[in-house]
């Protein structure tokens, strides 16, 4: 298995998404190709794949990094592994490339949002060393 910062054609990112998305959300469909090479098309995001030995992609992860008054932040968004790999590393070697990118730009924090559900998720975040913030987190539907 590799974790690499994805640089192939955005076909077969949109491909693999259409296996990954549905494993992690039931309620947003995959991205079009015309999404994914938005997507990929933007400065403040990093797709990170995860591709195994045939160079298939099973995995995948999404870190945004963005600078605003108060310094550079860094949001991660999307870690999917395939189910076929679960329990294999795949999830902490793309949070760990995530960390090692963001650390890299200047950034101090990454923050994420995980639901409580997700606990195989959850228990990787803490032992890479993620902490449970106090906040108040809002959701405004459009």
């Amino acid at each position: 298995m590799k974790v690499e910062v994805f640089s192939g054609n955005a076909s077969d990112l949109a491909d693999a998404l259409v296996t990954l998305v549905p494993q992690l959300s039931k309620s947003n469909p995959p991205p079009s190709l015309d999404e994914v090479e938005a997507m990929l098309g933007s400065d403040a995001i990093t797709q990170f794949v995860a591709r195994d030995d045939g160079g298939g992609i099973v995995g995948v992860s999404t870190l945004a990094m963005f600078p605003i008054p108060t310094g550079r932040r860094a949001w991660v968004e999307d870690v999917i592994v395939d189910e076929s790999v679960r329990g294999q590393g795949v999830g902490e070697a793309l949070t760990q490339a995530m960390i090692n990118a963001a650390r890299s730009w200047g950034c101090k924090t990454i923050e994420l949002t995980s639901r409580p559900s997700r606990e195989a998720a959850n228990r990787l975040y803490q032992r890479l060393g993620f902490t449970l913030r106090e906040t108040n987190v809002y959701r405004f539907e459009l």
